[in-house]
Order: structure tokens, then C-alpha cells, then sequence
């Protein structure tokens, strides 16, 4: 019976997922990349495409360009709240829900709600109308997410206090990253584009430098990077995932030969930005007390290279050279092997060893690369 109950509840699970709305976030370096109006863009091209679309929330700031796109995109009215003397206007909540449109969009993702409304954030917010079946759209600056809060205030110096926990990217279907090199971005402010004339000049000497702009943009291209590849681990079948680059440096107690191959493995895996791991088979006949001391010398001597050039030491006793490569390749998903040239002529190697034949079938059979150095 209990059996039966968790087959139920995960039928419903599958049920409540499927009705949940789609939810996506244009993700952006700073204020003025470009964010709402690229979700007021996205909106008029689904109003063509017969989707009931309405705006929810959307802060133009008074810029020109974005305000002329929400002309003609139907919006739901905001509640009007008093507080502390003052009318202010909030997104409302009830009425996007009792309209139930297919998407809406909601902007300032960050936004923290007057005292007394339903949610505390406006992420909470999304999550009613997710939870409701409708689709959001909507938009957020990487400074607000909460585990870059540090980091942030770090390379800006200003106290971020409007903040996302990091969990709402994870429910994301899609994130859009809005990006733009930091002379574009300077030259939309410059250009008016972003704030006023009377605060362009306050906003150049501290927010909008270079240096701290190109610094969150790495930071931007980096969390979407990550959202992908996340993305991709669960939702792709891994017969069919492509597989990044990653190198095996196969040494042996040669010490001239192993760093040659340390050296152009390091290399390879510096073009590709891949990690990289440096395997060395001890067998018994070089074991501890077995192995002469200047080859034990340069053994240490090279694993502290591979590790000063960024690459994994594996250290692996046993007799089965070969058995142990195919090991450790398969298991750490290996693309490349790299080893130094046989001190036999290749071609005798391949015809008389089975050993190298048992390698070359098995990396053939993964679609393992194998590269022999000079």
C-alpha cells in the first residue's frame, strides 16, 4: 500500500510540474545593458504570434526607447498603496491571477513589496503565478543574486540590499544573458540612455568604470555558463551529451620523456581551458624501495611541474599498465590521452604488443582520442 501511495504522489508531482508555468530571466551585468527592453520585445513578438501576453510589472525608468515599446502590449492595472503617508503603486498580485493570462512579464525581479502585501519579495510573487500556470518573464542584474553579494560590494563598493536567492535561477526553464562590452555600455550612458544628464557624470566616477564593469561581466557570463551546463547534465541523455574536453598525461619514470608530455599536455589543456590530470603506474618493480633514487628525484621533480601547470596527480600502484590508463580515463570521462613516444618502433608496438592494441580498441570504442608526443 505505502508502495502505491509514493507512486501516486509522484504521478501527482508529474502532474503539478506539468501545469506550472515556464518561466525565463533575462540576466544582465548592470542597470541599462538592455534588459526590459528586450522583454518588451520578446512581448510584441508574441502578441503577433497570438499569445495572451500582459504586462504585470515594468520599470522603463524614463528612458525613451524602452518606454515607446510598451505602447500597444496589454497590462494589468497596479494596486495603489498608501504608506507612511505616501500613494505608491505595486504589481498586483490578485488581479494577474484572476486575469490568468498565458504569459506575463515581470520586471525588477529583486523589487522588495510595500509592508503589508502578500509576499515580502517579488520573486515570492512569481512563484504564486508560476505555481498558477502562468508563464513569466522577467528581468534581474547579476549584483542582486545572493551568493555574489560579497563579491559584489567588493568590486563595486556599493551595498547591494535588494537580493534573489540563488534557487530562483535554478527554477528557471531559460536564462537570457544581455551583453555588451564595457565602451558599449559607457557610451549608452554617455549617450543619455541610462539615467539623466545630471547624474551621467556621478554615475562615471563610481559604477560605471572599466575596470569593475568588465569584472561583472565576467561574473554575468560565468552564472548563465553555469545555468547551461546545469541544464544540460539533466535534461540531455548522456549517450547523446557532448563530453568537454578533458586530458590524460600518462608518465612514466623517463623523466625527459615525462615532461615533454606534461609540458604539451599542459598546453593543449590551456588552449581548450579543460581540466587535465597526470597519471603515473607504479609498478612493482619500481616500487619504493625497488626504484632508483634519481629516478624517484625526478619523478617528485615532475609531479610538482604538472601541479605548478595547473594539472591533477594521480599516483597508481599495479602491474596492469594498461588496464589502469583505461581505468581512470573511463571514470574521470576522459577526451584526450596523451602519451610520449614508445621507445619501440610504433609500428612493431601496434602489430606485436596486445597490450597497446586492448588500449587502442577500448579508445576507439569510447571515441577517445589518443596523442603520442615526440
Amino acid at each position: 500500500m505505502a508502495e502505491q501511495d509514493n507512486t501516486v504522489k509522484t504521478f501527482i508531482e508529474l502532474v503539478k510540474k506539468s501545469r506550472r508555468g515556464k518561466f525565463k530571466i533575462y540576466i544582465g551585468m548592470s542597470a541599462g545593458v538592455g534588459k526590459t527592453y528586450r522583454m518588451l520585445q520578446e512581448a510584441h513578438a508574441l502578441l503577433r504570434n497570438g499569445i495572451d501576453i500582459q504586462i504585470g510589472y515594468v520599470e522603463t525608468h524614463n528612458r525613451a526607447e524602452t518606454q515607446a515599446l510598451v505602447d500597444g502590449i496589454p497590462f494589468i492595472p497596479r494596486r495603489k498603496v498608501f504608506y507612511k503617508g505616501k500613494e505608491l503603486e505595486e504589481m498586483d498580485l490578485h488581479a494577474i491571477l484572476n486575469r490568468h493570462p498565458e504569459v506575463v512579464i515581470v520586471d525588477e525581479l529583486a523589487h522588495s513589496n510595500i509592508e503589508g502585501s502578500k509576499n515580502t519579495k517579488r520573486w515570492q510573487d512569481v512563484l504564486d503565478i508560476l505555481e498558477a500556470g502562468i508563464s513569466v518573464i522577467s528581468a534581474v542584474n547579476i549584483q542582486h543574486l545572493e551568493s555574489m553579494n560579497q563579491e559584489i560590494e567588493s568590486i563595486t563598493g556599493i551595498a547591494i540590499t535588494e537580493r534573489i536567492p540563488d534557487k530562483i535561477l535554478e527554477l528557471t526553464d531559460e536564462i537570457v544573458n544581455i551583453d555588451l562590452t564595457a565602451d558599449e555600455l559607457i557610451d549608452r550612458l554617455k549617450d543619455g540612455k541610462i539615467y539623466t544628464k545630471d547624474k551621467i557624470n556621478i554615475a562615471l566616477k563610481n559604477f560605471f568604470q572599466p575596470d569593475k564593469i568588465l569584472q561583472l561581466r565576467e561574473l554575468a557570463l560565468k552564472e548563465v555558463a553555469h545555468h547551461v551546463e546545469r541544464k544540460i547534465d539533466i535534461e540531455v541523455p548522456k549517450q547523446i551529451k557532448l563530453r568537454p574536453e578533458k586530458f590524460l598525461a600518462c608518465i612514466s619514470s623517463n623523466a625527459d620523456t615525462a615532461k615533454v608530455v606534461i609540458r604539451k599536455t599542459a598546453r593543449l589543456a590551456s588552449y581548450y581551458r579543460s581540466p587535465w590530470i597526470v597519471l603515473y603506474v607504479q609498478s612493482s618493480g619500481e616500487s619504493g624501495d625497488k626504484i632508483k633514487l634519481d629516478k624517484q628525484r625526478h619523478l617528485i621533480n615532475n609531479f610538482k611541474l604538472a601541479t605548478e601547470l595547473g594539472g591533477e596527480v594521480v599516483k597508481i600502484k599495479s602491474d596492469q599498465i594498461t588496464q589502469s590508463i583505461i581505468q581512470l580515463a573511463d571514470e574521470r570521462e576522459i577526451t584526450t590521452i596523451c602519451i610520449g613516444k614508445p621507445h619501440l618502433n610504433l609500428f612493431q608496438v601496434i602489430l606485436r604488443t596486445a597490450i597497446f592494441n586492448q588500449l587502442l580498441k577500448h579508445i576507439a570504442a569510447k571515441e577517445t582520442d589518443l596523442v603520442i608526443f615526440s
